[in-house]
């Protein structure tokens, strides 16, 4: 009988050890941001995404309790997804977030990363889920992530991560245009460009660990609002050089890179970064580089413009840009005189992705009227915008208001004037050119009327004339119904905050 108790009781023990060790395994879950996960993250920051899935996997298998692997694989679907924008893929993948997140809340609450790695993930949800046309879903993924931040800023105040990705969406907010602002206002969402860019300039620039470890994240925030918030390209270029950011062996800062180029009239710069990065095996396939280098080979009028942007239209799967890529289309058959294949792209653009973008509304809104270009305003155009300033103004200059018949034709050949003198340096030729463009043009609908006012916002900031600057910012908000509203009214809004 005694013997019979003693077996039970040492049955009972062993299970009550038992459960004790499966409740302290449970509690050994943590976040360890070790040396192989680093290397995994540099990896994945290079777009190197399979060598850093394999790093991933060891540490799973030697690590099991470690949730940082797992919070890193998120990153791993996040550029793919939001660069090649594949539908299948993102079927494939979406529950993984739910998934990610369930896993994240298994580490301790002590943790900065507890709350850290959770938004971080929502915050990259929120960014795919744009790219797929679920804007009211990753708006409310947008503001979970921002207040989850704020929530964890409060605890732990001192953790740097947090400063990064709450800089970059507080900068967002200032600058939201019109068209966008009914869901930052119903969501509460308010941002002010000085403090996001000065958050996130602290952050780039500290010699925390923490802030070292995920510096190429913020390097990437960092230009793209830079891009978005100023206009000083030179300052721009003067940080990716002073920075060294390699864009041969990193792969996301050539597409950044190459991006900021198609933007700020560095053609050639942008050809050279994609033509001589890296193009070994380990590097994902996007999709979108074939698009940027389409549009820089066609603002420096390169043959070969037309093979990058067909190979992008016939292999991307995903809706932004695709309008655009096909007006581009158009437009390089347009000047090589081919009308069939033109109109074949330009015929396209009426059925192909989505209007999101404005230039893509822009493209549609060309296709269906009908009208093709002005042969030598559009080849300006190209040039202004590839960078090629004195070829540009050579052109033009052989020209005169009076040999342009159609008004918006005559209102153009003011703004390209003013833009390429603007881009010299030369403001005091510039600024007669765009008030020209705005007396004339400013209720049209074409864009130059708002580019030109927003432009002298820039010069006359530069002046340090901020009245003058105001008046001009507000004048292009003010503006209504033209091409490129939302983007315009961005880069004003953001001119407004930065001149008081």
């Amino acid at each position: 009988m005694e013997f019979e108790i003693l077996l039970r009781m040492r049955f009972f023990l062993s299970l009550l050890l038992l459960s004790i060790s499966f409740t302290v395994t449970a509690r050994q879950k943590g976040y360890d941001f070790n040396a192989r996960c680093q290397q995994a993250y540099e990896a994945i920051m290079q777009l190197r995404i399979d060598d850093g899935k394999a790093l991933l996997e060891a540490e799973k298998r030697e690590h099991p309790d470690n949730l940082i692997p797992y919070f890193l694989d998120n990153y791993a679907d996040f550029f793919p997804l939001y660069f090649n924008e594949d539908p299948a893929q993102y079927a494939a993948k979406k529950d993984q977030r739910n998934a990610r997140l369930d896993m994240m809340a298994q580490g301790p609450e002590t943790s900065p990363y507890y709350l850290y790695t959770q938004a971080a993930i929502k915050f990259q949800w929120a960014m795919v889920r744009i790219k797929f046309g679920e804007r009211w879903d990753a708006a409310w993924e947008i503001r979970k992530a921002y207040m989850t931040l704020k929530d964890n800023q409060r605890k732990f105040p001192q953790f740097l991560p947090n400063n990064m990705l709450i800089s970059a969406m507080q900068t967002v907010f200032g600058t939201v245009p019109e068209g966008y602002k009914w869901v930052s206002n119903i969501l509460g969402m308010k941002g002010s460009v000085t403090q996001g860019m000065q958050t996130l300039q602290a952050f780039i620039d500290s010699n925390d660990p923490l802030a070292q470890l995920f510096r190429p994240e913020g390097y990437y925030y960092y230009c793209y609002l830079k891009l978005i918030t100023e206009n000083n390209a030179d300052e721009l270029w003067q940080f990716i050089q002073r920075k060294q950011l390699d864009t041969h062996n990193n792969y996301l800062f050539a597409i950044m890179v190459a991006n900021l180029a198609v933007t700020k009239q560095k053609a050639d710069l942008g050809i050279k970064v994609l033509s001589d990065r890296n193009t070994s095996g380990h590097y994902e396939n996007l999709v979108f580089q074939d698009y940027l280098m389409g549009l820089l080979k066609l603002a420096r009028q390169d043959d070969d413009a037309h093979v990058y942007l067909e190979r992008f239209v016939t292999n991307f799967k995903g809706k932004f840009n695709v309008k655009e890529a096909l007006q581009r289309l158009s437009w390089y058959y347009y000047l090589h005189g081919n009308m069939e294949a033109a109109n074949k792209y330009r015929n396209m653009i009426l059925t192909r992705g989505n209007t999101e973008m404005d230039a893509d509304k822009q493209a549609l809104k060309e296709a269906k009227s009908g009208k093709w270009p002005n042969v030598l305003l559009l080849k300006v155009r190209l040039l202004s915008d590839g960078g090629f300033l004195t070829e540009a103004l050579k052109q033009l200059q052989a020209k005169k208001a009076a040999d342009f018949q159609p008004i918006e034709e005559k209102v153009e050949y003011a703004y390209r004037m003013g833009r390429i003198y603007d881009e010299m340096g030369q403001d005091d030729k510039a600024i007669p050119m765009y008030e020209a463009t705005i007396k004339v043009g400013a209720n049209r609908p074409e864009y130059f009327a708002a580019r030109a006012a927003l432009q002298m916002g820039y010069i006359y900031e530069k002046r340090n004339d901020k009245a003058k600057a105001r008046e001009c910012y507000q004048n292009c908000l003010n503006m209504e119904g033209h091409d490129y509203k939302n983007s315009l009214d961005q880069k004003a809004k953001a001119g407004l905050q930065r001149v008081g």
